[in-house]
């Protein structure tokens, strides 16, 4: 179901609502999806290892600097002492040996760094290629029903909002986490060696800060899903409403349109900045807590100096050791938060790539170059929910190389029947026969090799008008296209053109008419040269001269071949060899045109209805 406000009209190719889901979703199985995600990684671990090595390196480097730094002011509080005591002074050269080794082991700390960013780069980014292509894959053999119960603005959130946030996880959130961790332990290690008591202090006030941050971070949870959830809505509607552009102007929908993209939009403020702001007060309440423990660790820090216990030098590492100790830890909090987004993320895209795809069979039962056409219907029921059943016992024959037309009014079911010729769709119960085979037990590439097939709602994809034809036969060469061109009455047209075959048609198709699509589409199903031939009210866009002249190609492009045609306009299938005739999913009636017409039934109100209008 959809989140869209009601009351609207839809607009654009895609069905349902924009909003995406129906409910704000959580993480349903954490661990397990957690589990996935690591066991997907498993062709880059041998690189996660390397770069898990080097960000431990470069880490405990890190730490190691102010235990060494401790050692240059414990130098100078000596050398001072020496001075004042007449007995010797500073060892400069001493200091700066080992200020020299400290900013060696930074720089080399940095480049391990690097290096490891570097690769984690890269390990992302073919990470989530990988997961791009699995969906793109995933996208082709899913069935048209799952398609029907979603939107694309929901899909195109998996495969862009998703994936980013899983991309991000691994380039920055994991480096940080073993960063983060590595730090604490460095730091713990460090602080217990120069003072217990002093690490104790510091681990007191723990608790309070772990109890604030857990508190924060399942709080921010929901907003964060729900953030997701929001981003899916606002990037539907911008799909929608940008797709029908034009109806909407044409109805003057734009301030209503300005109401719903209002509603999504604020419901993405909402979350965002409830999400943000709620996270964002971890920084704060660990400071805070981290303040409590240094001015502790400072006032029982200078007693022990004044007591001998630990020196100066001490005394400044591990003061900045509690000074830092906080952030590793608010660090690791931040990152489960965003492991929380990204196992969101990634369990609606292992969802997506866990739904059922459309059953394939391993080999056909007989060579599709050596069928004829012949298309039998037994029995078969049908609907697109089982509990409303919209075709219903439906049987027909139709013979090789026959011209079938099928007719009725709107719903009655005739372009269903097609999609289920075409196995788009399963059938609830009855059987689909080809030269008395089933269609079950072909492959689906197999099965719709056999159509050439030119819909109602013509399709052209963004490139060149050369492209668009040749989707029909992608091997075909130029001149093979500028036939099938020639013989759908579109050449002439086409070379009218300043680009000719190499104008390009941009993404709505916008800049040729609906007419002019309508014969490129029909030029298309020209060059697949098909055994069986499906026109779905393939003139509907055309004028009345252009509906003569493709006629005439129709004509030579039918010959010798098993023909559906579905029409409104009944006068252009007075010549078809069967005429079937559907009302509420049943055919009410079989037979030419002149066995109706003769018949005086519900065929021939039908027809004499049409020119009765015209008159």
């Amino acid at each position: 179901m959809s989140n869209r406000p009601q009351g609207g009209p839809r607009f654009g190719p895609g069905p349902g609502g924009p909003g995406g889901r129906s409910n704000f979703e959580t993480a349903k199985d954490f661990s397990g999806t957690l589990r996935r995600f690591f066991v997907s990684l498993k062709p880059y671990y041998l690189t996660f290892l390397f770069t898990l090595v080097l960000a431990i390196g470069s880490t405990l480097i890190s730490v190691m600097g102010p235990d060494i730094l401790s050692k240059i002011t414990d130098e100078l509080v000596t050398g001072l002492t020496l001075k004042y005591s007449g007995t010797g002074g500073i060892n400069f050269d001493k200091i700066a040996e080992i200020a020299l080794f400290l900013l060696l082991l930074y720089g080399f700390s940095a480049l391990l760094s690097y290096i490891q960013h570097y690769v984690l780069a890269g390990v992302s980014q073919k990470y989530t290629y990988q997961l791009r292509k699995q969906l793109s894959e995933k996208m082709k053999k899913l069935p048209l029903k799952y398609y029907d119960s979603k939107t694309h603005g929901e899909i195109s959130s998996i495969v862009t909002n998703d994936i980013d946030t899983i991309s991000q996880t691994l380039s920055q959130s994991l480096s940080q986490i073993i960063t983060s961790v590595v730090t604490l332990i460095g730091y713990l290690v460090m602080m217990l060696r120069i003072s217990w008591q002093l690490t104790l202090i510091a681990l007191l006030v723990l608790p309070i800060s772990m109890t604030l941050l857990s508190f924060v971070i399942r709080f921010s949870q929901r907003y964060f899903r729900q953030l997701q959830e929001s981003l899916a809505q606002v990037n539907g509607q911008v799909e929608e409403m940008y797709g029908g552009h034009t109806v909407i102007k044409a109805f003057n929908y734009e301030d209503k349109a300005n109401q719903e993209f209002e509603t999504v939009n604020d419901a993405l403020y909402q979350n965002g900045w409830r999400s943000q702001f709620i996270s964002g007060l971890m920084m704060p309440l660990t400071g805070f807590v981290g303040n409590l423990a240094y001015v502790c660790v400072i006032l029982f820090g200078g007693m022990l100096v004044v007591a001998g216990t630990i020196t100066l030098g001490n005394m400044q590492a591990i003061a900045q050791y509690i000074r830092n100790f906080n952030q590793p830890i608010s660090q690791v909090a931040q990152i489960t938060n965003i492991m929380q987004s990204a196992m969101a993320a990634a369990e609606r895209v292992f969802a997506f790539l866990s739904q059922p795809e459309e059953v394939q069979t391993t080999a056909s039962c007989a060579d599709v170059e050596t069928l004829q056409g012949t298309v039998a219907f037994e029995n078969v029921t049908f609907g697109y929910d089982p509990e409303k059943i919209i075709i219903h016992d439906f049987s027909a024959y139709i013979g090789a190389g026959k011209k079938c037309a099928i007719v009725g009014p709107t719903g009655a079911g005739k372009t269903t029947i097609i999609k289920l010729l075409m196995r788009f769709y399963e059938l609830n119960s009855g059987s689909i026969m080809v030269d008395g085979y089933d269609i079950k037990d072909f492959t689906r590439n197999d099965l719709r090799s056999l159509f050439g097939v030119v819909l109602q709602d013509a399709w052209l994809f963004a490139g060149t008008i050369m492209e668009n034809i040749r989707y029909g036969k992608p091997d075909a060469t130029d001149e093979e296209v500028m036939k099938a061109a020639d013989g759908a009455y579109v050449d002439h047209f086409i070379r009218t053109l300043s680009e000719g075959y190499q104008t390009v048609i941009n993404e709505e198709s916008s800049n040729i008419s609906a007419g002019q699509k309508q014969l490129l589409t029909i030029a298309r199903a020209f060059l697949a040269d098909p055994k069986i031939l499906i026109l779905d009210e393939a003139t509907s866009s055309v004028d009345t001269r252009t509906e003569v002249l493709i006629q005439k190609g129709m004509e030579n492009l039918m010959k010798g071949r098993t023909s559906f045609i579905i029409a409104h306009r009944l006068s252009t299938i007075r010549d078809a060899d069967l005429i079937l005739v559907m009302n509420d999913g049943d055919i009410v009636e079989v037979g030419s045109h002149s066995e109706l017409m003769a018949a005086d039934g519900f065929y021939a109100g039908l027809y004499n209805s049409q020119f009765q209008g015209s008159d």
